[in-house]
């Protein structure tokens, strides 16, 4: 869909309209997602407690995997720390299992700089097709309705995160939590590294249109599609006559049949797909971060990327376009 460069004849263009064709096991996928044994699993109880220590140091009471587990269960249904130590408290009584129960201050503890267990990619004799984008999570201050409204700026303070989506599943693949004043295109690197297999085509919008990204992408995998949209007014490189670039063709695309004819003609209208990713995370997760830390944040960020990527394991809504 046309974006900025048609801005004043957007209200001329009809919605879409989409039926899902899966709703009953959709719904059961919904249901499933508030279903404690989806998040508190055997795996977890049987690894409770940690493993005992060979190094110098203390002995941990709780292993990384119990502690992950108790942090998921923040995450999903957004709880504090002291709420989600009484909920699974809760559950071991409830079950009749005597395993100690982590507290507030263990939780936060352990939070800073743990490893979260990143399962490998479903289906991964397929091609992956990575798209891109970033997004702003509050830490603090007013919300957006309160500051377009009154005009406040009084303590406000945000983190950007990085996506990587697989066009295909909707699966989160790589992810990165930055300041806010950290550039788009300088994080593709560090999400590429999170890849077990160079992903076959990239796709992010014109913020990542730079010499950088493009440079990532080729060391990574010379054939791969290239489909990001060049600024407003860009020139063709050097070496266009001779041997013209993916960049170049998309230039001389856009030059000759419009930007619209090339976002139908490259698939750029599945980037939206990685703002719905965006809009999914907010909606279920939440726009703000909870942790008083950069270190906790991170942990943060990646497991509840980690449960988004469950839930959608679970079930996905299939669509078809209601012409």
């Amino acid at each position: 869909m046309p974006f900025k460069f048609h801005s004043k004849g957007r209200h001329h263009i009809p919605r879409q309209k989409y039926r899902v064709t899966n709703c009953r096991e959709y719904e059961a996928a919904l249901r499933n997602r508030g279903s404690l044994t989806i998040w508190f699993t055997d795996e977890a109880i049987a690894s409770w407690k940690a493993q005992p220590r060979t190094s110098p140091g203390g002995q941990r009471h709780y292993s990384d995997l119990a502690i992950e587990t108790a942090l998921t269960l923040r995450a999903v249904f957004r709880l504090a720390l002291r709420q989600s130590e009484g909920l699974i408290g809760s559950i071991m009584r409830m079950l009749n299992i005597d395993l100690p129960v982590p507290d507030h201050s263990t939780l936060s503890r352990r939070a800073c700089g743990l490893k979260i267990h990143k399962p490998e990619r479903t289906g991964t004799t397929r091609p992956l097709h990575l798209i891109v984008d970033s997004t702003g999570l509050k830490l603090r201050g007013a919300g957006e309705w309160l500051f377009e409204k009154h005009g406040t700026t009084k303590r406000r303070a945000w983190r950007k995160l990085h996506i990587g989506i697989d066009a295909d599943s909707g699966e989160i693949v790589a992810s990165d939590l930055t300041a806010k004043d950290v550039d788009d295109a300088s994080q593709v690197e560090p999400l590429l590294k999170q890849l077990n297999a160079a992903p076959a085509s990239f796709m992010a919008d014109g913020a990542y249109d730079r010499t950088a990204v493009h440079d990532a992408m080729i060391a990574r995998n010379p054939h791969a599609l290239f489909i990001v949209p060049p600024c407003k007014g860009a020139v063709c490189g050097p070496t266009a006559a001779t041997s013209p670039t993916q960049r170049d063709q998309h230039v001389l695309t856009i030059d000759a049949h419009g930007r619209s004819n090339w976002q139908k003609t490259s698939g750029y209208n599945r980037r939206s797909k990685v703002e719905a990713a965006i809009s999914r995370y907010k909606r279920v997760i939440g726009d703000a971060l909870k942790s008083r830390d950069d270190a906790r944040r991170v942990t943060e960020v990646k497991i509840a990327v980690k449960s988004l990527n469950r839930m959608g394991e679970l079930g996905q809504a299939k669509f078809i376009r209601v012409v």
